[in-house]
């Protein structure tokens, strides 16, 4: 069985002559790289574990200096790598708050039972996010605003979410 984890950076280049490894987050929290005691490195399904040393924010990068990597040549292997977490070490969440991960692939019925489709996507947008849901057999996605008035109930374990659409919703 395969680990359970969730993406949170992505190595894109190296900073620096000592080591340091330029990061761009994928986690809504970037700050949480402080919290690790290691930062897991996967190229592939290769996984290398570290030790964490500074964490800094430079614009909307992270500078991360890992104790084992001392010169630009070793860090620069690392480029490309993902940063992930297992699911004990993410951060915990909110009620009425999903990991993405979670989400993807769960059906979808309306609050009287109809079956929509499955959620395929998540778009991020400013105000709020919105689940794209693909019918089966169908080319139209639809689209739904992740928001109270729409979104019912939520079950992780069941693999299901119920919906409310609002008027106009399939429309589009």
């Amino acid at each position: 069985m395969t680990e359970d984890t969730f993406d949170i950076g992505l190595i894109v280049n190296v900073h620096g002559l000592k080591g340091e490894i330029k990061v761009l987050p994928t986690t809504d929290d970037p700050m949480r790289f402080k919290l690790l005691k290691t930062i897991n490195v996967y190229n592939g399904e290769q996984k290398t574990a570290y030790k964490p040393g500074s964490v800094r924010a430079q614009k909307n990068m992270l500078i991360i200096k890992l104790k084992e990597i001392n010169d630009r040549d070793e860090a620069a292997k690392l480029v490309g790598g993902v940063i992930k977490v297992t699911r004990s070490e993410a951060l915990p969440l909110d009620e009425d708050e999903y990991y993405q991960k979670d989400l993807l692939d769960m059906k979808v019925i309306t609050e009287t039972g109809e079956i929509l489709g499955n959620l395929s996507q998540i778009i991020e947008t400013g105000a709020n996010d919105v689940y794209v849901v693909k019918e089966a057999g169908k080319k139209k996605d639809i689209l739904i605003p992740a928001i109270r008035e729409c979104i019912i109930s939520v079950s992780v374990k069941e693999k299901l979410m119920t919906v409310k659409l609002l008027d106009g919703l399939l429309d589009l």
